[in-house]
């Protein structure tokens, strides 16, 4: 099935592909593997989701949040590579939560990311190794930072 396709039937909106405001690129391919850069919950109009789960933001603001990473990864993916049709499957995430030291839902928040991967690739090509660590804080306050390894098709 083309992703791309699939993309359109969950009638998914890309916010615009995040751009570096540091030195570093957003995806560099090495051999048949794309590694993406920690990626924040960008939204399609270029404002971010701020605030730490569990206090600001409750379980369910930073899941969608995590969405909203795994949503501008997909918008990296397609305008470096063209076409999430290049997309072979996913290998590893590693989720990174802003939150209180008391906080123990890692796992559930990035679940939010988790979740759109699987939906759009596939169970069998959408779910991957993973990581979920807490941070007492992340760039800008973002809720979420993401990053993430991909192979390519040949």
């Amino acid at each position: 099935m083309s992703y791309e396709r699939r993309l359109q039937e969950l009638q998914l909106e890309l916010p615009p592909a995040p751009k570096p405001i540091a030195v570093y690129r957003p995806l560099v391919i090495c051999g048949n593997l794309a590694y993406v850069s920690g990626h924040g919950p960008l939204r399609s109009d270029k404002t971010l989701i701020t605030g730490k789960v569990g206090v600001e933001l409750d379980l369910a603001a930073g899941k969608l949040a995590a969405r909203q990473v795994g949503l501008a990864i997909l918008a990296t993916l397609r305008s470096e590579l063209g076409s999430l049709d290049r997309v072979s499957r996913l290998i590893k995430v590693l989720g990174m939560v802003n939150c209180p030291s008391d906080f123990r839902e890692h796992p559930a928040v990035i679940n939010g990311c988790s979740e759109l991967f699987a939906d759009v690739f596939g169970r069998d090509n959408g779910i991957g190794a993973r990581s979920a660590i807490g941070m007492g804080s992340l760039p800008g306050d973002i809720a979420v930072e993401i990053e993430a390894i991909f192979e390519l098709k040949a």
